[in-house]
């Protein structure tokens, strides 16, 4: 697409936006995983002169958020790669707009500091927290996989973020496969090591995905096309700026901030278009989850992706606070 028909494109969604808010403000209903989208967002002062409204809301995980989106209860959110694809199996009229690579190291098997564990080899017959169909889950069960075990092997403890870090700290189980901010709050606070991380595991992948009735609503998704872009801005900007990003992160999710700051800057994100090599690595961990039995019938992951938006050229996302 050249930069003419992109300018063209943009301008006529602007207009579109423009249209709607003339007769009745829309409202673009947001879900977030411990605010990372709105922190940036608002550490970038990029919510100013919003041609719509935000209603934002904020889960603790990915599962939850993937109801939230089947039941048409958000337009769009935040969701890893392995938990998207549950909510695809399962019929809901949902795709991806958007990647944001990371560095995958926060995803993460934990054990407790003075465990006598030191590889996943030694899990065996040991009991894993992790929330199922999460990436976590995915992470364990790719950690077993590579030192021959299964999870026949291991006994699951499907648990929540907060319950998980419970039971962790008390001895209910003897791992938790998690990810972050969780990760890095428990590096910091002394209540978990990383006996396994995430790379070479997980691709690191998360997306921005929408309903299809967000999608088939051309203002809505003029909105959508508008918020990614701003979106991607406030991560440069939060790239650039991170001691003031991990400041009005950690006010928004409740954690300390050198948790906040740590877990951002290892990951590296950076927000992509969707390319083949994307889709091509969202197939191969839909066959690993048909492969384990968690996905009934194996997914073509072609047709869960959304085309026709545009990422601003690198040169313009920085934003000014």
């Amino acid at each position: 697409m050249s930069v003419r028909t992109k300018l063209f494109t943009l301008a006529a969604a602007l207009l579109l936006l423009g249209q709607a808010s003339a007769t009745e403000r829309l409202t673009l209903r947001i879900g977030d995983q411990k605010g990372n989208m709105r922190a940036q967002l608002e550490a970038a002062g990029a919510l100013r002169d919003l041609p719509y409204d935000i209603h934002w809301a904020e889960f603790p995980a990915a599962a939850p958020l993937a109801e939230a989106l089947n039941a048409g209860a958000i337009d769009a959110g935040i969701i890893g790669d392995a938990p998207l694809l549950f909510v695809l199996a399962s019929g809901a009229p949902v795709k991806a707009i958007a990647v944001d690579k990371s560095d995958p190291y926060g995803t993460a098997l934990l054990v407790r500091p003075d465990a006598p564990l030191h590889s996943a080899a030694d899990l065996k017959g040991k009991r894993i927290a992790t929330g199922r169909g999460s990436i976590g889950h995915h992470l364990a069960l790719k950690a077993l996989e590579q030192v021959g075990l299964s999870e026949k092997d291991v006994e699951f403890r499907f648990l929540g973020p907060v319950d998980a870090k419970i039971a962790l700290a008390n001895g209910a189980v003897d791992a938790w496969s998690t990810w972050e901010p969780y990760t890095a709050l428990a590096e910091l606070s002394g209540q978990g090591r990383v006996l396994v991380n995430g790379r070479g595991l997980s691709t690191g992948n998360s997306f921005l995905a929408a309903t299809d009735k967000a999608l088939d609503q051309p203002a809505t998704r003029a909105a959508l096309q508008d918020y990614l872009n701003r979106l991607a801005g406030a991560q440069v900007w939060a790239n650039q700026h991170v001691d003031s990003y991990s400041k009005t992160l950690a006010a928004i999710i409740g954690f300390p901030e050198d948790a906040a700051r740590l877990q951002f800057k290892r990951r590296q994100l950076r927000w992509q278009l969707i390319d083949p090599q994307t889709v091509a690595e969202q197939q191969d961990t839909a066959d690993f989850y048909h492969a384990h039995g968690l996905i009934a019938h194996r997914l073509d992951v072609a047709p869960t992706f959304a085309s026709g938006f545009t990422l601003p050229g690198a040169a313009k996302l920085a934003l000014q606070p």
